[in-house]
């Protein structure tokens, strides 16, 4: 990497901040004072929702759609589900490994009987990646008024949400989010979103990625600022241990997921780069090569809209020195045969090779994911009637 210009500055605490004409070198150290002072004195859109605070009193203002709380997290907040259309009763037999078992898939639930496809949306489950959080809420509004949160009418996206059932988890990790203090990344560096994201060990040294996922959970003496990957108990629900809970978020996702049985389901995340659909791993060829041609019609939309976007899955089984991790999107297709994949979208920060994007082009990119999963649901389900 060739730098142009570069200044050191030497503080305290063995902290280095270096400011390069291209992006930023690494920091290695933050400590929680370094990483509040990095934080932009900014007013963020009033469309961008960036914390849990007065989201259980938009809820309670809705007019249209359900809204239950499903668990509580370690640290006393709510996990909410904000749901759209009528749940269709149809036959349910077998949980869904013993109908894969029993080759009948339907004695799980007979999908093909419900006149609507079931789609749904789990909202960060990593704390910092807010860009799904505001997505979700301005969807809701959307479904509830016709507008998004801007006032912008969204009534074809809301006639498409009518077609469907929708299954919104807005907040995924409410605990992780509370600690959020940026509300945003967007505009900030790289050392940012690994304090924020990832946490520090003990003598401040940024956890990083994949470095914070080998202690789960993440406490203990070692432990330095607790990352929002992590809910207050550190727990990762990404990465829980699915057949032993240690946490309440996942097991109360897959709890939705195996009693309403979604036909297509995305876990929302968020990255350096370009708006990427990710390979689901530990499911079947086909149900990869259905994430792809979603994948296709999505960025089809992103560059009919002047947006970016990143590459295709693959679709391969798993194996390699370093096979992929069986994950929380794994999981909901386990419990439930759902479609099921993994978004990242770009936080917009500031590097040499971060996707460079507006506030207003994240939650355009989040929409458009929305309704590219809608008319794929509603294209499958009418090839099947």
């Amino acid at each position: 990497m060739q730098w142009r210009r570069s200044v050191i500055i030497l503080v305290p605490f063995s902290f280095v901040l270096a400011v390069a004409a291209e992006g930023e070198i690494p920091v290695k150290t933050m400590t929680y004072a370094q990483a509040k002072q990095r934080v932009a004195d900014r007013k963020l859109p009033e469309f961008w929702v960036g914390s849990v605070t007065g989201l259980a009193d938009r809820f309670a203002k809705l007019q249209r759609g359900e809204v239950k709380t499903i668990a509580e997290t370690p640290g006393g907040r709510p996990i909410h589900l904000v749901s759209f259309g009528e749940r269709e009763q149809v036959r349910h037999r077998a949980n869904f490994n013993s109908a894969v078992g029993a080759r009948e898939p339907s004695a799980y639930l007979d999908k093909a009987a419900r006149r609507k496809p079931v789609v749904l949306l789990i909202g960060p489950v990593h704390g910092h990646e807010t860009e799904a959080l505001t997505g979700l809420c301005n969807l809701i509004s959307i479904m509830d008024t016709g507008r998004d949160l801007r006032g912008k009418d969204r009534t074809p996206l809301r006639r498409l949400g009518e077609q469907c059932r929708l299954l919104i988890i807005p907040a995924g990790n409410p605990d992780g989010i509370a600690r959020f203090e940026p509300r945003a990344l967007h505009g900030m560096g790289l050392a940012d979103v690994r304090f924020w994201g990832q946490g520090t060990w003990a003598d401040d040294t940024l956890c990083g990625w994949p470095q914070c996922k080998r202690q789960h959970p993440m406490k203990g003496e070692n432990t330095g600022f607790l990352g929002c990957y992590f809910d207050d108990a550190g727990v990762n629900p990404m990465h829980d241990e699915f057949f032993a809970p240690l946490g309440p978020e996942a097991p109360a996702i897959l709890a939705v997921a195996r009693t309403e049985g979604p036909d297509l389901a995305t876990s929302l995340h968020s990255h350096e780069s370009a708006p990427t659909v990710l390979r689901p791993a530990y499911t079947t060829t086909e149900q990869q090569q259905a994430v792809r041609s979603l994948a296709e019609e999505y960025y089809a939309l992103l560059e009919q809209r002047g947006l970016p976007h990143g590459g295709l899955p693959a679709v391969r089984a798993e194996g390699g020195e370093h096979p992929a991790p069986f994950n929380l999107t794994s999981a909901v297709y386990h419990v439930s045969g759902a479609t099921s994949f993994t978004f990242e979208c770009p936080h917009g920060i500031v590097s040499e090779k971060a996707c460079q994007v507006s506030l207003e082009q994240i939650l355009e990119i989040q929409l458009a994911l929305y309704e590219s999963m809608m008319r794929y649901a509603l294209q499958k389900k009418a090839a099947t009637e």
